[in-house]
């Protein structure tokens, strides 16, 4: 049971901290993932479908840079949409976990 809440819990918020990783700059999938997994303990195979949803919905774009160990690696960064997303997110955020802060901190 506490293992499906922190599942939900992450999932929750994966987005937001995508955009929040690519608005230090860009980069590409496996080392968004990577971040992620050292960070939040989240899985690599969750990232690239993620990735996709935020092109299509005009978050991230991205370009092709070539790689000395293989193919050309897909980069991401961040549009003016996704700025603007990363903004109203974290506000909602910082409300939300305030909001959650107060009633678990006051439940004792």
């Amino acid at each position: 049971m506490v293992e499906a809440v922190q599942v939900q819990l992450k999932k929750g918020v994966l987005e937001l901290c995508v955009l929040a990783l690519l608005s230090g700059g860009d980069a590409y999938a496996y080392e968004i993932a990577s971040r992620l997994a050292k960070g939040i303990d989240m899985g690599e195979g969750t990232i690239y479908p993620l990735m996709r949803r935020m092109q299509v919905d005009g978050l991230v774009d991205t370009y092709l840079v070539e790689s000395s160990s293989g193919p050309p690696r897909k980069y991401y960064r961040l549009t003016a949409a996704g700025q603007a997303s990363l903004t109203a997110q974290k506000a909602e955020w910082a409300a939300f976990s305030a909001a959650v802060d107060e009633i678990v901190g006051g439940a004792q």
